[in-house]
């Protein structure tokens, strides 16, 4: 199934909001590089539904704010793992 431009950054919204998703997991998801979801999110969201942009903005705000802890943490699991082993 195609979808618009304008229609695919309606759907990555949407995902975003419902599932408080990153822009990795929505990648991987619809199987579509990280810098097509943020350029859908961040600029043709913003003109298509207004409402949904800042609902998106603020997750993504916030999974900024918190990407270096997970980064952390994942380090911590891989060193953890090869010390275990």
């Amino acid at each position: 199934m195609t979808y618009t431009v304008e229609e695919r950054a309606q759907r990555l919204g949407c995902f975003i909001a419902e599932e408080r998703a990153t822009v990795r997991q929505t990648a991987h998801r619809f199987g579509i590089s990280k810098s097509t979801v943020h350029k859908d999110v961040t600029w043709r969201l913003k003109s298509v539904n207004p409402a949904l942009y800042a609902q998106v903005r603020e997750i993504l705000d916030i999974n900024k704010s918190e990407r270096h802890i997970r980064g952390g943490m994942a380090t911590k699991k891989k060193y953890s793992c090869k010390r275990d082993a």
